[in-house]
């Protein structure tokens, strides 16, 4: 499988496009408008059906209880990399939320290290993934969380998956 390209535009509503780096400064300063609260950094990624599937991937950034700021990043593979098992196409959102997640996880920590005194409440720690235990993907629950812990990540499943469900539903 591929590894996720970082180069090109992040989306946000706001902001509009922005480069990787830009994203990891824009949740900085997000953290540092309301340093008393707590931050949850989430990646999740979904995708639209078909053989040519486009995978949204999305990195959040989320206020313990007053909503948060989102980053989308389209993926779309060239038409020569077909999809044809729906089981293929979950899989590739679950290794592009990890690859993700990790790539940002250690630049943001770089940049933290540099401007956090130990006072900022804040956990980079969950992926969440399009599958739950009950329908077509009860059988993938297992294999994916596992691969997520593997890379060090914990794996939320919906109904808690609301980045992948919810967010990245919205954009495939």
């Amino acid at each position: 499988m591929d590894k996720i390209d970082l180069s090109g535009h992040f989306y946000n509503p706001t902001k509009g496009n922005l480069l990787a780096e830009e994203v990891i400064s824009e949740i900085i300063e997000y953290i540092k408008e309301r340093p008393e609260m707590f931050y949850d950094i989430i990646v999740g990624c979904d995708s639209s059906s078909g053989e040519d599937p486009c995978f949204p991937v999305v990195v959040a950034v989320l206020r313990k209880g007053e909503g948060g700021r989102f980053f989308l990043k389209k993926i779309k593979y060239p038409t020569s990399k077909r999809f044809l098992n729906w089981k293929n196409r979950i899989l590739q959102e679950v290794l592009l939320s990890c690859d993700l997640a990790l790539l940002l996880r250690e630049d943001f920590h770089k940049e933290m290290e540099k401007i956090d005194d130990g006072s900022l409440q804040y956990q980079f720690r969950y992926i969440h993934a399009d599958i739950n235990e009950h329908g077509d993907t009860a059988s993938m629950v297992k294999e994916l969380t596992g691969l997520i812990i593997g890379n060090g990540f914990e794996p939320k499943i919906k109904p808690e998956a609301y980045i992948a469900s919810v967010v990245a539903d919205r954009y495939s």
